[in-house]
């Protein structure tokens, strides 16, 4: 039963309100853990840039595949609250190993290879327990409204401000990990996850009925003398992890399990396409395109955490007023953006489509597309106004910026667009599509973060020279996303029609 007194009082459940809270705080903890990765991995693990690029793709590539995986366990087996609570814990363990290794003195340059270790364990975690938490958590939120209630949209605008304002209070970690040291910014990442694992603990009353596990007794039952459903989900689990630490490490393995998932599951979506009718073979046509769309913009959108990192880290002039803001601060921009804008995009929206002028999905697609290459462009065009390869704050952040409205138009019609075109048999199968679509595009923004970080057969030891690479990239990317917004824009008519009337 869903919350009957909610939906006649026109309020929103009292459970809305502490989810928003636990997903702050996770997204204050996994932001925070981001924005210094490939700052840690250059600058104590020493990895040259273009390996420690490829290293943080491959970490963005299992945190969005492993909801896959954990979404259907909390389906089947586990329910929402479990798969959220050992989640958060296996989350909060990952920060706790990124963070072990500076508390207890272990030195990196002598003791290298226990320091790998305990980064790859912890990062393997942290993408394990993503895996259980993120997917359930949302679904979690939907489960407190009704079918069709009218508030249950403005409950998610509510959860959403909750990812962003966690992602723009991450900068306490950015500051605490330049004053401190690494360890002590991950630190305060693992104590965010405590944060929000007590506040979903503490909140278990709100959340009515809902999110138990869909048979108890099921979870009880052994499969193997000994050894219950339970106990094998969790063996399963602690087994995955050095699975997980050899795909972090070595991305030639992780790039190719992910082009053969992506070849398999093209593979079914196209069988299926040759026997469905023709409304639904073109609807399907439609998400492999924004799919393949999405997969594009992310890749060059993930730059912010590594090539763009790195080049604000080496070749922006941070210093303002007299004091030289920590690199990693600058991954707030970003969220910042999206919290003072975010309501007039939706106030934007709302004006336009009641004027019968709100632009279809694939021309918001190609919107975006196109301000997140203009966005590139910008930083490439930086390179004219340097000085001994240091360029003023502004164009990082008017790049910011015109990739945050790139984002406000792509990103919150994505995935619902997808799931209201997929047929009812195929919902769930195209939802984990789209998430391992994005695990794809952090893999491939690894790989192109490495060509602007690595110039091959050139030597990179002065910062002109790292600027003259990075800027050469940007503008690069910046034109092939500009050509890409425009194509799609003049594609949109026909796709539109392909959609058959889903808006």
């Amino acid at each position: 039963m869903n919350n009957p007194e909610a939906i006649q009082s026109g309020k929103h459940p009292k459970g809305l309100y502490w989810l928003f809270g636990v997903e702050m705080w996770e997204r204050f903890s996994y932001y925070g853990m981001r924005g210094i990765l490939i700052l840690y991995l250059t600058k104590v693990l020493m990895f040259d840039k273009g390996a420690a690029s490829l290293i943080y793709g491959a970490c963005g590539s299992l945190v969005y595949a492993a909801p896959v995986l954990g979404g259907f366990l909390a389906d089947k087996f586990l329910g929402y609250r479990m798969a959220i609570i050992l989640g958060g814990i296996i989350m909060f363990i990952g920060q706790a190993f990124l963070a072990t290794p500076g508390l207890i003195g272990i030195d990196p340059t002598g003791s290298r290879e226990t320091v790998l270790f305990f980064f790859l364990a912890g990062q393997a975690m942290l993408a394990i327990g993503n895996g259980f938490f993120k997917p359930n958590i949302s679904s979690l939120v939907g489960k407190l409204y009704a079918p069709g209630d009218p508030m249950r949209d403005r409950g998610f605008t509510i959860f959403y401000l909750g990812i962003n304002l966690g992602a723009l209070i991450q900068l306490i970690s950015a500051v605490i990990s330049s004053k401190f040291g690494f360890h002590f910014g991950f630190l305060a990442a693992g104590l965010g996850m405590l944060i929000g694992l007590t506040l979903f603990i503490l909140g278990q009353k709100s959340y009515g009925p809902h999110g138990y596990p869909p048979d108890p007794n099921l979870l009880k039952k052994q499969i193997i003398p000994g050894i219950s459903i339970f106990a094998l989900i969790l063996l399963g689990t602690l087994l995955s992890v050095p699975i997980f630490m050899v795909l972090i490490y070595n991305n030639s393995v992780m790039s190719n399990l992910l082009i053969t998932v992506a070849v398999v599951v093209l593979g079914i979506i196209i069988y299926t396409m040759t026997k469905s009718t023709k409304v639904e073979r073109e609807r399907l046509l439609v998400i492999l395109i924004l799919i393949f769309f999405s997969t594009l913009f992310w890749a060059f959108f993930e730059q912010a955490g590594s090539s763009i990192n790195l080049f604000t880290d080496q070749n922006v002039n941070k210093v303002v007023l007299g004091w030289e803001i920590p690199t990693a601060v600058f991954q707030s921009v970003n969220p910042a953006f999206i919290v003072l804008l975010g309501s007039l995009f939706t106030w934007l929206w709302g004006f336009l489509d009641k004027r019968g002028l709100e632009p279809n999905t694939p021309l918001k697609f190609a919107l975006g597309i196109l301000q997140l290459g203009l966005g590139f462009v910008v930083l490439g065009l930086s390179q004219k106004a340097h000085t001994n390869g240091i360029v003023p704050l502004y164009f990082l952040i008017l790049g910011y910026l015109l990739h945050t409205t790139g984002e406000l138009c792509l990103s919150p019609v994505g995935l619902s667009m997808v799931t209201k075109l997929s047929p009812p048999k195929l919902v769930g199968f195209i939802m984990g599509a789209w998430f391992l679509s994005s695990a794809f595009a952090h893999n491939l923004g690894g790989i192109i973060s490495k060509i602007a970080s690595s110039p091959e057969g050139q030597e990179c030891n002065t910062a002109v020279c790292f600027l003259q690479r990075y800027c050469e990239v940007f503008m690069q990317i910046g034109y092939v996303a500009v050509g890409t917004g425009i194509f799609l824009a003049i594609l949109s008519p026909l796709i539109r029609r392909w959609m058959h009337g889903i808006k």
